[in-house]
């Protein structure tokens, strides 16, 4: 049983990007996954344009749009004024091709010389010079690390209690219409527009419409929810898409496929950072606990810490252990776990907010200078930056959403605590 340098599990985006960036350095690197690492991934992975042209695989969009609006209704506090004023971004934003990204990672993981095994992941050991991961089918890997980014219920990883998860979910609708559901070339972020509900369900947790044209007569509408603990539901989301679609007038002509639900843990704690593994993509609590991206964290973060753990492994005495603590130390230090606790404040005041609240909030927040909302959203803000975008939104945001932001209710303050404490 040879040993390698690096043992990734899984086959995902955050299986790829990081099984490449550790080979691109040098490392003998394999893999391990129970089925094809080719077979099509079940999810589609938006990127703003900026991100992708910064990493120069804007060829790998399957749509990009120039026209990015989203509606709040104009004031956004009244629910009764569905204004159809936009609010636009000027940031063009991208639909990966998934089919081309995946093949694009794989491509680079065979010249690189990754080794894939095919197996089942049931059980991992650790002794004093490596790391063994056993399958269900009885093949025996060591390795000198290994990396656990089997998604976001990892297969060996530990991740801190927090208490329920803010889970997004989504319901949507690819195909034609009697009239087109958003202006030509037009991609909409989020329309918070509720007239088409009654006011009690105006009460009840919001939801917005994510939508896009595809190009020859094609749409995407998606009905969603920010995050909720629990989620919303699948039939709440069909219903109200069907509603809304209703209220404007709009028939689907032709059915291509439906989104049957995604469900996306947004504020998922951080894993344990004493571990002797590594933790990356969703298992590791990468994806935006605010906005839901994932692929630009993963294209950023992915080659810092290939060189964490390069230069541990030019200790050829130093344990899993060691190598992990020094891969974890690049994945989360101290300013990025601060930030993720803000984030993770945040968003468990978000999911506390009415639909005017809401809609207050992001028209507050959109009209932010454009560095403050788009390194929000991406997560590239330095932690004072991030801070200073956060009062800057707070001292505009009309009384009832600092009203919102300002009590302090469940865990919020065990949370905003750990802005000052972040767990290690």
């Amino acid at each position: 049983m040879a040993l390698a340098d690096v043992l990734v599990l899984g086959a995902g985006p955050g299986a790829l990007a990081i099984a490449v960036a550790l080979a691109e350095e040098g490392l003998k690197v394999s893999a391990l996954n129970d089925g094809n690492p080719s077979k099509p991934w079940p999810y589609t992975y938006g990127i703003w344009g900026d991100e992708v042209d910064a990493f120069d695989m804007g060829h790998l969009l399957e749509h990009r749009w120039q026209n990015t609006v989203s509606f709040f209704g104009f004031g956004a506090i009244d629910p009764k004024d569905v204004s159809n004023r936009a609010t636009p971004h000027n940031r063009d934003y991208g639909l990966f091709d998934k089919i081309k990204l995946q093949q694009h990672w794989l491509q680079q993981c065979e010249l690189a010389g990754v080794r894939w095994h095919k197996g089942l992941a049931a059980d991992f050991a650790v002794d004093a010079t490596s790391s063994t991961v056993t399958t269900a089918e009885g093949l025996e890997l060591r390795a000198r690390l290994v990396v656990d980014a089997t998604g976001y219920k990892p297969v060996f990883l530990r991740h801190h209690d927090q208490g329920p998860v803010a889970v997004q979910t989504c319901f949507g609708v690819v195909g034609r219409f009697n009239k087109p559901p958003v202006n030509p070339g037009q991609f909409v972020l989020m329309d918070y527009r509720c007239d088409h509900l009654t006011p009690a369900e105006q009460a009840e947790p919001p939801t917005f419409l994510y939508a896009m044209d595809l190009g020859g007569g094609r749409f995407f509408l998606e009905e969603t929810s920010l995050g909720l603990a629990p989620p919303v539901s699948m039939e709440i989301l069909r219903s109200r898409l069907e509603r809304r679609l209703a209220h404007h007038g709009l028939t689907i002509t032709e059915l291509e496929h439906e989104e049957l639900g995604f469900f996306l843990p947004m504020n998922l704690p951080l894993p344990d950072l004493k571990q002797p593994l590594l933790g990356f993509g969703g298992a590791a609590a990468m994806v935006h606990p605010a906005s839901g991206y994932l692929v630009g964290n993963l294209l950023r973060r992915a080659p810092v810490v290939a060189k964490a753990v390069v230069a541990a492994m030019a200790d050829q005495e130093a344990s899993s252990a060691v190598i992990a603590a020094a891969g974890w130390a690049a994945l989360w230090p101290k300013e990025l776990r601060r930030k993720q606790a803000l984030y993770h404040f945040g968003i468990e005041k978000l999911m506390r907010f009415t639909e005017p609240q809401l809609r207050a909030f992001f028209t507050s927040f959109f009209a932010l200078p454009t560095v403050q909302w788009y390194g929000f959203l991406t997560n590239t803000l330095s932690l004072s930056e991030l801070v200073e975008a956060m009062w800057d939104m707070f001292v505009t945001a009309p009384w009832s959403v600092r009203w919102g932001l300002m009590g302090m209710q469940g865990r919020e303050l065990k949370l905003l605590l750990r802005f000052l404490f972040p767990r290690g």
